[in-house]
């Protein structure tokens, strides 16, 4: 699942060519009594704001926020019948509501004032926002703020760009934090809300490997892989050249990877078609990453207790034993 594996790093250099905000996050939850995994991608170009909702085998689509630039085309809330497939076609219905949504940092994803909802047989199954009241008299159902089952954040991969610094927030365990990665001088630091909390040195030798770090007192794994950078360096000084980093933060039993749907499988296609047939071995698939490029993956799947891979049908056994990991999955890309 890493673009970087299918492609010349130059060929994406182009922001035209990837989303300038892409977060990707998978829950875990249950729809109409089943147990369900939910990706939600938040897509944020120049003009255009979106949000795609989907269900491995049951159901996607996409949701049109308003576009960034011109608020005076905000959606109103909406509301839509679904069909679950492989659930003997039982129905759902979605609520939605952005048009108060705050977003920090430029993000894609919002942090409040929305909400999303899912409800089977008029009752609530899945809820993520701060909006309670708004949904309850908009839908008429009776909601709590503590649903029977609490959907679980699994994991969550952001697109973060920059020339050498990369900034992105995420949840570790209740708490919000910041988290920076700076590259430049042919070193890699690591901050955790301001502070420094590793240096990696001779990063020219040291282009993967994985290390302990601490995130408001609980232990973290940080993997990194910036092979991609070293391989672009070698016609320029490191800090100078384009292409991404990968580089996961994983807590407990992580290591769930969310499967590639919406504006990011779409990138991967385009990424695939710029190469062409010839640089792609034909076993590959959009699900499955190079061999030569996976090791960070594969050292993040091997350390929880059992490996994982993406939350697709066919993986969904290895998901419902991640309960209390959380695996953070940062793609940073360079840009002039």
């Amino acid at each position: 699942m890493i673009p970087a594996c299918f492609s010349n790093p130059s060929t994406l250099s182009s922001t035209s060519q990837v989303p300038q905000n892409l977060v990707t996050c998978i829950y875990q939850t249950q729809l109409c009594n089943s147990p369900a995994y939910l990706t939600l991608t938040w897509s944020k170009s120049l003009f255009s704001h979106s949000l795609t909702i989907y269900a491995a085998d049951s159901f996607s689509i996409t949701i049109s926020l308003y576009p960034s630039s011109f608020s005076f085309f905000r959606n109103k809330p909406g509301s839509k019948s679904l069909y679950l497939t492989h659930h003997h076609y039982q129905r759902i219905k979605l609520y939605w509501d952005f048009t108060r949504a705050e977003f920090s940092h430029n993000s894609a994803e919002p942090e409040s004032c929305f909400y999303i909802a899912i409800s089977c047989d008029a009752r609530l199954e899945f809820f993520l926002g701060d909006l309670y009241s708004e949904l309850s008299r908009r839908s008429g159902l009776v909601v709590n703020r503590q649903l029977g089952h609490e959907p679980a954040l699994l994991s969550r991969r952001e697109h973060v760009f920059g020339r050498e610094s990369y900034v992105s927030r995420a949840n570790f365990s209740g708490s919000m934090h910041e988290i920076g990665i700076e590259c430049s001088g042919g070193m890699l630091v690591v901050k955790v809300d301001g502070e420094i909390s590793l240096v990696i040195k001779r990063l020219v030798w040291k282009f993967r490997g994985n290390e302990r770090i601490y995130v408001g007192g609980l232990e973290v794994e940080f993997f990194w892989d910036v092979l991609n950078w070293i391989n672009n360096d070698s016609r320029s000084s490191l800090g100078g050249a384009n292409g991404h980093g990968v580089f996961i933060f994983q807590v407990g039993d992580g290591g769930v990877w969310p499967q590639m749907v919406g504006p990011e499988k779409r990138l991967m296609r385009k990424s695939m078609s710029m190469v062409g047939p010839s640089s792609t071995p034909p076993a590959l698939s959009l699900s499955s990453p190079s061999p030569s490029c996976s090791s960070v993956l594969q050292w993040a799947e091997e350390s929880s207790d059992c490996g994982r891979s993406s939350c697709s049908s066919s993986t969904t056994r290895s998901c419902g034993s991640n309960i209390g990991g959380f695996s953070l999955l940062l793609y940073a890309w360079r840009k002039d």
